[in-house]
């Protein structure tokens, strides 16, 4: 079974060039549009990694990443936020929340997939 990675992310565009990217290097993709949908994902089904928007409608990315690191479940279910937000408190409060890795926008899609990759211990 590949591993699943779980996209959340409000923007369409940014969803769909990572469920492309993804699918074509061979992980199981699963989407969520906001916050809660996507601690409902996955308590359904917990994925493998999570790629977490910041700024989204009703739960933050750094809330939804508290909320991974407090369950004992999920807190080893690696977190990589992605954001606009790209000043040094911004990255604190991600790194703070418990996030992996922190990276802003504008970023490469095929870079975020590199550190999917690496993650998930896959070469």
């Amino acid at each position: 079974m590949p591993p699943c990675v779980l996209v959340v992310d409000d923007e369409p565009n940014i969803v769909l060039s990572f469920e492309f990217l993804l699918k074509q290097v061979g992980y199981e993709v699963r989407v969520a549009r906001d916050g809660e949908q996507a601690l409902a994902e996955i308590a359904l089904a917990k994925p493998d990694l999570v790629l977490l928007d910041v700024m989204m409608p009703k739960r933050d990315g750094y809330d939804v990443c508290r909320t991974i690191r407090a369950s004992a479940d999920w807190a080893d279910m690696p977190v990589i936020m992605l954001t606009a937000r790209g000043s040094d408190s911004d990255r604190r409060m991600g790194m703070d929340a418990g996030a992996n890795e922190y990276i802003t926008k504008p970023f490469s899609t095929r870079d975020v997939v590199e550190k999917v990759r690496h993650f998930l211990g896959v070469p």
